[in-house]
């Protein structure tokens, strides 16, 4: 005899199902299977779930159908795992304890009182401000969680699209459609210079009368490479750029060991054998702003610590 009709259906869907499309087809009827598995009895289980013994029973068997192999050895209502039954249920127990860890770890996160927020900032911000931003915020937020990243702005980008950061502060605030930014405020840039250079003894300095120095700048791809370029294109010159490095404190020991001069934001704490100049011209400053990704709902603490860099507008170097 040939199937019935349905059953022609559903060898017919079964040859075509992938291996990704097993977890979609499966799922709803995993937790079923998990009860009468751990009471070995359907009528326990489906009192378990709170649903009637011949919904579950129809489940488990159209389970197995799925996947073509008995699970289950039936003596009237108790019932006894075959050993593929018993590997399928370790499996599956362990499946289902990653999706409710996975379920409460993403809950916790969005908590109002206790969630996180993956925030992604500059490493010239990390010393003081973003410290000083998060103590603030957290007077009237105190078990909110932060998940702090350091990087250069392209990299920090990258993760809001990706999902793994709320927010950043970055510089220069990017104009990308996908993103949506806020500028904040502006840092002055300075000329770090060797405490015995030329200029060691001035306050202040056009940008020019550096442009026969050798430079010590940040690598291609930082905000601060791209700020330093157009500064220098706007002060009548190309640099002779000497070192390149990844981090502002290391520029400022080269300075320190009389390797070239460097344009970076000011020290947080002063540093010797250096002395930090006013620009004068161009007019060197730096804008910094917040970015998040676009179209995307915000958790409580997110949206909270959002709301708080916004007031800082103007004072977020403060």
């Amino acid at each position: 005899m040939s199937p019935p009709g349905n059953e022609k259906d559903i060898q017919a869907t079964l040859a075509d199902i992938d291996a990704e499309s097993w977890a979609a087809l499966l799922a709803p009827r995993l937790t079923q299977f998990t009860a009468v598995a751990r009471h070995e009895h359907v009528t326990r289980a489906a009192r378990e779930l709170a649903v009637p013994q011949s919904t579950l029973s129809r489940a488990v068997a159209r389970l197995e159908e799925d996947l073509g192999v008995a699970l289950l050895a039936r003596r009237g209502r108790t019932v006894s795992l075959t050993p593929a039954g018993r590997t399928f249920w370790a499996s599956v127990e362990k499946a289902l304890a990653a999706v409710e860890q996975a379920a409460e770890a993403v809950r916790a996160d969005a908590d109002p009182t206790t969630g996180k927020v993956a925030f992604g900032f500059l490493h010239t911000l990390g010393s003081e401000t973003v410290p000083g931003l998060i103590r603030s915020f957290r007077a009237d937020h105190p078990r909110v969680r932060f998940a702090l990243v350091q990087n250069y702005g392209e990299a920090m980008l990258e993760r809001l699209r990706e999902g793994t950061l709320d927010l950043c502060l970055t510089s220069p605030v990017p104009d990308d459609p996908d993103l949506v930014t806020r500028r904040l405020d502006e840092q002055r840039l300075r000329l770090v210079v060797p405490d015995d250079h030329r200029l060691a003894r001035r306050k202040r300095v056009r940008l020019a009368e550096a442009a026969d120095e050798p430079f010590i700048t940040l690598e291609p791809g930082y905000g601060m490479r791209r700020i330093f370029e157009t500064l220098c294109a706007e002060a009548g010159f190309t640099p002779r750029v000497a070192f390149e490095g990844e981090e502002a404190e290391t520029l400022r020991g080269l300075v320190a060991a009389g390797l070239g001069v460097a344009l970076l934001p000011p020290a947080a704490v002063p540093r010797p054998g250096l002395v930090e100049l006013a620009v004068t011209a161009p007019r060197a400053v730096r804008e910094i702003g917040v970015a998040w990704l676009g179209g995307q709902p915000d958790t409580p603490p997110v949206a909270a610590f959002k709301r708080f860099l916004l007031t800082r507008r103007g004072r977020l170097l403060a």
